[in-house]
């Protein structure tokens, strides 16, 4: 099955077929765009990909969103390296709409087939996917599948500009380009002759795109696997990096919101007189859901602060939203009442798991729960929007730029060359930003303004209470051991709502065609390396009400809780050492294998696990999980103080993520996403009360902090395949690696999150 963010048929407001007006190319081809790059005086486009002015800068076009993650810099990097690029030439700027720049490795990640999966079916699966997937999907970041994606486009597109560069200075110099070389962003020869990349720049414009550029090997990367610093990085320190909230065009008013409480809900009426007689509000009105939103009365004033006070004294009648009546345990119930009745789907199976268990000397059951989650990004959502003579200028943070110019144009009713959609830097996104319900919405109030811009920023509590949520998720296994120990058979299947379904319904209006499947919800379940004769692995969808959508890691944020708590639970019925364990599970996995014996090392791992140190009782617990190609082992070691106090001391990470393309921003983002990670295990849910959540701030919904943040080790595996997603491989492994500790240090086995410790403790109820 298809899946997920981005199998989507159709345009996306991207006119017509693919035009090459440059130079006679295949027909899916990834350098040239359908229209020439719009270019400064003094300054030429060589691809899609790279501009080069007189003064020898080169701008490096960026079709992905920078939300953090250092894809700007990774990029820009493999461009420069088939350049021979000086890197402080080296300068980012967004690309535009174009069918060249959509993410086509992110559909072929998400097709359903096991990583060891060699079948026919999935090399036509694949085939097939691609090619579509250039012409027919989007311009999207996601799904960590930026380097991967873009690894082979983006260095031929380096590759091309720098044979270009050198073909001309052999026209120039009236010599064999192949007795010419760069060096730093020179092109020089033997005789003397040297020339700038700025001065070769018009000639090599007009030269012919080389069809089959020719890449580097690997053995001779400069910049490439080196720790370079972030593009962004000094902007961030000084200050002056454009983040959404920063926009500030000529006359811009602000606009504030309130929403319905119960999600999905609409304006039944209002009375908005006494906020419209307050200094400085310019209109109040009332605002429609969009894109599976929520309706709302906002107030358009002269600045933020009189518009969110201007708010307080309106009286709003609602119509609740279909959330209305909803709780965390009506939710519960809905679960195990549809595992009740059936386990769904099979994505996986192989042998006769009834006939192993009943054959099996000890065998064992559990059950997992996973809650909703908010992203809770630092920076609220938020769009600036400019609406004027029949045309619209939007300065938005977004993940998916060509879904919302398309969502734009059908707000306002006019056509997608008339939507300007000028991409800004989010403050955080984790999944949350390829939403545009907030970008509509922005539209909507923006068109009463008069054609002044409007910035519309949702405070921190209608950010967090209208999310689209992570889904709550309950997963049910049962498992043989034989009378050595080993694990013969394995019966799982988990159920919460699609995530795909919803997400295409609302953006896309393409209909749930009931089919009952998602992987989006079970990857990380049956998609792990773990052998075993007998295995049964299934999903079951079921519909609510509750708005939810992509997170950070998606079903792996769950699924690995659920996969490496239950090993873990065998590993003790089997009174086998963890580690040992799970490696009599990998004898025909050598990457992953690797990566468990990295990290047993890091950490210097023994058994037992549980040891004492100045009167302080300590243990480890070990996760491995794969996801978005890349393996990660992690270790971590808690501690259990006084009063019983749980601490986190130590993370210990090994992860192949294929060749390292900068290890700096892949050590910063592990670090990240462990924490972010940790986030969820020990202070994350929401609570439903009546349809509406409760959590509305960080005091609610809370962040691990920085004086609560263990000791991170990070190593990165050595490796020559093709670079595998990074950003949010690490966040899975990390509640089950705690979890697992935790039981080791308490004996109590942890069969849901978030995971109650008292140092973490809090919460809501309803």
């Amino acid at each position: 099955m298809l899946k997920r963010r981005t199998f989507l048929l159709g345009g996306v407001g991207l006119a017509g077929a693919l035009v090459v007006g440059w130079s006679a190319l295949p027909p899916r081809q990834r350098l040239v765009a359908s229209e020439p790059l719009p270019v400064r005086p003094g300054e030429a486009a060589l691809n899609g990909y790279v501009k080069i002015a007189a003064d020898n800068t080169i701008t490096v076009l960026m079709c992905r969103t920078e939300m953090g993650q250092g894809v700007h810099t990774g990029l820009a990097m493999l461009v420069a390296e088939e350049m021979d690029a000086n890197w402080a030439d080296i300068r980012v700027a967004n690309a535009p709409l174009d069918q060249i720049y959509n993410n086509v490795e992110s559909v072929i990640g998400d097709l359903p087939f096991r990583p060891d999966d060699d079948s026919v079916v999935k090399e036509l699966a694949v085939w097939l996917t691609r090619k579509l997937a250039r012409d027919f999907g989007t311009v999207m970041t996601g799904g960590s599948s930026t380097i991967n994606d873009l690894w082979q486009p983006m260095r031929e597109a380096g590759a091309c500009a720098r044979t270009m560069l050198i073909a001309a200075a052999a026209e120039r110099w009236s010599v064999k380009a192949a007795d010419c070389r760069i060096e730093k962003g020179i092109v020089v020869h033997d005789a003397g002759h040297r020339a700038s990349f700025g001065q070769l720049a018009m000639e090599a414009a007009r030269q012919s795109l080389p069809r089959n550029p020719v890449l580097k090997d690997p053995a001779t990367f400069q910049l490439i696997g080196k720790p370079l610093t972030r593009i962004e990085a000094a902007s961030k320190m000084d200050g002056s990096a454009i983040f959404g909230i920063d926009v500030v065009p000529d006359g811009l008013l602000y606009a504030s919101i309130k929403m319905c409480p119960t999600l999905g809900g609409t304006v039944r009426d209002f009375d908005g007189a006494a906020a419209a007689a307050l200094p400085g509000v310019r209109k109040v009105l009332a605002v429609d859901a969009y894109n599976g939103g929520t309706g709302g009365v906002a107030v358009i004033a002269d600045n933020l602060f009189i518009a969110m006070n201007a708010l307080d004294v309106l009286t709003i009648h609602w119509n609740d939203g279909p959330t209305k009546g909803l709780t965390n345990a009506e939710v519960d119930a809905r679960l195990v009442q549809a595992l009740d009745e059936s386990e769904g789907h099979a994505w996986y199976r192989h042998g006769d798991v009834e006939d192993a268990l009943n054959r099996a000397t000890h065998t064992w059951k559990a059950t997992y729960r996973a809650p909703y989650l908010a992203h809770a990004p630092l920076e609220p959502v938020n769009c600036t929007a400019q609406v004027k003579d029949g045309k619209a200028t939007v300065w938005a943070a977004t993940q998916v730029p060509a879904v919302a110019r398309m969502h734009v144009a059908r707000v306002l009713g006019i056509g997608t060359d008339d939507v300007d959609l000028q991409q800004q830097m989010p403050g955080g996104a984790f999944g949350r930003r390829l939403e545009v319900d907030f970008i509509a919405q922005s539209v909507a109030i923006a068109r009463e303004a008069g054609g002044r811009p409007v910035q519309t920023l949702w405070t921190r509590q209608e950010d967090m209470q209208h999310d689209f949520y992570r889904p709550a998720c309950l997963s049910r296994f049962r498992a043989g051991l034989d009378e050595q120990g080993q694990l013969i058979a394995w019966h799982n299947t988990s159920v919460s709502q699609s995530v795909v379904a919803k997400w295409l319904a609302r953006n896309y209006r393409i209909p749930d065609l009931g089919l009952n499947l998602d992987k989006t919800v079970s990857e990380g379940a049956f998609d792990q390396p773990y052998e075993m004769p007998n295995v049964w692995i299934g999903q079951r969808v079921i519909e609510l009400p509750m708005p939810v959508g992509f997170f950070r890691s998606v079903g792996h944020s769950h699924q690995a809780f659920f996969i490496e708590s239950f090993i873990d639970e065998l590993a003790a019925l089997a009174h086998k050492d963890p580690i040992a364990f799970r490696a009599s599970l990998l004898r025909r996995h050598p990457r992953h294998l690797a990566v468990l014996q990295k990290v047993a090392s890091m950490s210097g791992w023994r058994a037992p696990a549980v040891w004492s140190e100045k009167g302080v009782k300590h243990a480890r617990g070990v996760a491995l999980h794969e996801a978005f190609g890349s393996v990660v082992g992690q270790v971590a070691d808690v501690s259990l103080e006084t009063g019983n106090t749980v601490k986190v001391d130590h993370v210990y990470c090994a992860i192949d993520c294929g060749l390292p393309v900068n290890p700096n921003l892949i050590r910063q983002q592990v670090e990240g996403a462990i924490v972010f990670g940790l986030s969820a295990a020990f202070k994350e849910e929401i609570t439903l009360c009546n349809g509406a959540v409760v959590e509305g701030l960080y005091s609610q919904f809370d962040v691990v902090r920085m004086d609560e943040c263990p000791d991170i080790s990070v190593e990165i595996m050595p490796s020559r395949i093709h670079p595998q997603g990074v950003g949010e491989s690490a966040v899975p492994p990390v509640a089950p690696a705690v979890a697992n500790a935790l039981f080791a240090l308490t004996g109590t086995r942890s069969y849901a999150l978030p995971l109650n410790m008292k140092l973490y403790s809090g919460g809501a109820t309803c």
